[in-house]
């Protein structure tokens, strides 16, 4: 019998006043009994709207109902049919405007709590099981994947299961992409992450760590040099956007991508045990309102700062951080400074930040956004102390590809152009997708983007090979 409740089962947390002083993760996870009382909540609809809501199309009723059954491990076998990553993707995931979002229980009352159950199924799995996996005999074509973030390892493990050899360039020095230096411990724990990147090593995937490739190796280099038949380009979206406004390269302004990366990959949270300072003075004010804002606000505040301050032009109505991250921030003690905008940054004689000048806004009409635009409210100027502030309003692909391949077309924002369907460059053999084609989005999207790649590099080359046969 379904379970006819209106609510999600809870998911324990730890306490805001606790958390918000440790780097371990804030929401603990379903037990045995909690799962299979959550799984009952599904419907089991024949027409699974769900599952056309999810960018990776897991068969979620199925994994479900093996959930409500006790067949933890059958369910996980489920999921990884499409989804090579689910104990990231049941964390990260905006569920709520995908897969959650058209859960026919969300007609009256919540949604099942497909995110909390594929995290559940996954950690389970990795708790009580050991991966096995048969590795698929090579075919003999070999595919060189640039980037080891979540489209990068998405793409590799689709393509190792078809039998291509496969090798991921990584440009740092630990395999992982955004999933290691973009989001914290606290809501993606590293060790988790890894093993995960080790399910896919076991398809017989090769990671080369410290390859930055357009400097070691050009993508010419990859295919005329190293013999690699096609390439997929993940390299996602890592050159952060700044505001151009006075008192940008005053020290202890950041952007978020240094100061997460300083945090999450080089473990500046440890500091002395690890080798990275991060410095975060008393008050601390983080220009953005997405989720990339909420991490560093939360960060900072974890790192000891008193007080941490949201700067978000628009209302918390028109903020792309997920519901989740905002409410989690609100509860941790972060300050929201919503319809405000930075002005300048204003420094000591010594060249450190003191404080930020900054004006209020009122909605006007909507922009190419759809969302209302914000305009300046006139003598509203006001000054906010703070030693410390992190920008983040946005990241774009970093040119380096792009400057050492004059055959590969790209967009003036610096993206790569590629077909939506197959992620076809104009570039012969050469396939991109995710953050590198759309500038910054979601996991799961760029997770969507390997996958369709995947199957159009095996089309790409069955073609090519049926031509050279002929």
């Amino acid at each position: 019998m379904p379970n006819m409740s209106l609510e999600k089962i809870k998911m324990p947390e730890q306490e805001p006043d606790v958390r918000n002083k440790n780097f371990q993760e804030v929401a603990l996870g379903y037990t045995e009994e909690m799962a299979i009382e959550e799984a009952k909540r599904c419907l089991n609809c024949k027409h699974k709207p769900c599952v056309g809501g999810c960018p990776v199309n897991v068969k979620i009723p199925e994994f479900i109902k093996l959930v409500s059954e006790g067949k933890f491990e059958e369910a996980y076998h489920k999921i990884r049919e499409t989804n090579n990553l689910p104990a990231i993707c049941g964390r990260v995931c905006p569920q709520e405007t995908q897969c959650e979002k058209y859960c026919v229980r969300a007609k009256k009352g919540e949604s099942v709590g497909i995110g909390r159950l594929e995290r559940f199924v996954a950690d389970w799995y990795m708790a009580n099981c050991k991966t096995e996996v048969e590795k698929v005999p090579g075919n003999g074509k070999k595919v060189a994947v640039i980037g080891s973030g979540p489209a990068g390892l998405t793409c590799a493990a689709d393509l190792a299961k078809m039998g291509y050899d496969v090798t991921i360039f990584e440009a740092f020095h630990t395999a992982g992409g955004v999933l290691m230096y973009g989001i914290p411990e606290f809501r993606l724990p590293k060790e988790l992450v890894q093993k995960e990147i080790d399910n896919v090593r076991q398809l017989g995937v090769d990671i080369k760590t410290n390859m930055v490739i357009g400097k070691v190796l050009s993508l010419d280099e990859l295919m005329e040099d190293e013999g690699f038949d096609a390439v997929f380009i993940g390299t996602g979206a890592g050159l952060p956007s700044f505001m151009g406004i006075p008192g940008e390269n005053l020290n202890g302004v950041y952007s978020a991508n240094e100061f997460l990366t300083r945090i999450n990959l080089m473990k500046a949270y440890k500091f002395p045990e690890y080798d990275t300072p991060v410095k975060v003075g008393r008050n601390v004010a983080v220009v953005g309102g997405g989720n990339v804002a909420m991490d560093a606000a939360r960060s900072a505040k974890r790192l000891g700062a008193e007080n941490v301050y949201i700067v978000y032009r628009r209302s918390e109505a028109e903020m792309p951080a997920r519901l989740e991250e905002v409410h989690h921030a609100k509860e941790e003690g972060i300050i929201f400074k919503n319809l405000t905008n930075p002005v300048r940054i204003i420094g000591t004689e010594d060249g450190w930040v003191k404080g930020m000048e900054c004006i209020r806004m009122e909605l006007g009409e909507p922009d190419s956004s759809g969302r209302r635009r914000p305009v300046p409210v006139a003598g509203s100027e006001h000054t906010i102390d703070v030693d410390t502030v992190i920008i983040a309003i946005g990241q774009t692909p970093n040119p380096l590809i792009k400057s050492t391949t004059p055959d590969l077309e790209t967009h003036k924002w610096g993206g790569i152009m590629a077909d939506e369907e197959t992620g076809a460059t104009s570039k012969e053999g050469v396939f991109a997708g995710g953050d590198a084609v759309t500038g910054a989005a979601t996991v799961i999207l760029a997770m969507g983007a390997g996958k369709k790649a995947a199957v159009a590099i095996d089309n790409y080359l069955k073609n090519k090979n049926k031509n050279e046969n002929k």
